[in-house]
């Protein structure tokens, strides 16, 4: 048995034993223990951290924890670029394609709406959620710890919020997603891209109200939707007034 010292930063310190956080601790590692395997026994699952710093040295989650080592381990950067640090994974953890687990249907329709390729079925089981994950190297959006501990998942967020507006709002700001939205630009249903479209050719499937009031629609080459800017529009505009700080291009 070897002892070693950890120091959790940020965030990260809420999934921690109120002990713990905010201040370094001394724990017992069992031989040949490593970083990723202690981080998670501590509570932490691995998709929330993008650097580990031992004896002040980066390294990855392989690393095999020694006796007397001093671990700090960080969450995502948003102030920095620590690309030069990073020895946990390959890229940052940034990435704008996600996959939501079975709890978190309103956050996927949001994230959509700002135009994120986001899948999602209240069926999906664990499983399917991790081999979606490792095929397509897609976020997984989650509030089940277990779920983001899989070694398979590469790339997680645990979601912290309860409410889906909030949950949005945790998103955006902890991926910095606000510069690279593109609202209303995909299927809210099948999240398919949407194009412009005419409204000879879809004057068919309009209401009689819209199609008098309305000149401009977009349409879902997928699964046939049609969006117009009408009331549920401006509902949701008014929702990501208060989430992104210039409300992007508009898709429909």
């Amino acid at each position: 048995m070897v002892t070693a010292t950890f120091r959790f930063y940020e965030e990260l310190n809420d999934f921690l034993a109120p002990r713990r956080r905010k201040q370094a601790f001394t724990v017992p590692c069992a031989q040949a223990a490593t970083a990723k395997h202690m981080i998670e026994a501590l509570g932490v699952p691995h998709t929330e951290v993008e650097l580990i710093l031992v004896n002040g040295e980066s390294v990855g989650f392989d690393r095999i924890i020694e006796n007397g080592d001093r671990v700090a381990v960080y969450p995502r950067f948003e102030a920095m670029d620590v690309t030069p640090l990073l020895r946990v994974r390959e890229h940052p953890l940034r990435e704008t394609r996600f996959v939501a687990d079975a709890h978190l249907g309103g956050l996927a329709h949001m994230l959509r709406m700002l135009g994120f390729d986001t899948l999602y079925d209240n069926h999906f089981h664990d499983d399917e959620i991790v081999a979606i994950c490792e095929a397509d190297g897609r976020i997984v959006l989650t509030r089940d710890r277990e779920l983001l501990k899989r070694r398979a998942v590469t790339r997680g967020c645990y979601v912290h919020a309860l409410k889906s507006e909030a949950q949005l709002r945790e998103v955006v700001e902890r991926l910095d997603l606000a510069r690279s939205a593109r609202p209303f630009t995909l299927c809210l249903h099948c999240n398919a891209p949407l194009r412009t479209v005419d409204k000879a050719s879809v004057r068919d499937r309009l209401p009689p109200r819209v199609r008098e009031h309305y000149e401009r629609f977009s349409a879902c080459g997928q699964c046939g939707r049609v969006y117009w800017e009408g009331s549920h529009f401006r509902n949701m505009r008014r929702l990501l007034d208060g989430v992104l700080p210039n409300n992007g291009p508009s898709g429909t």
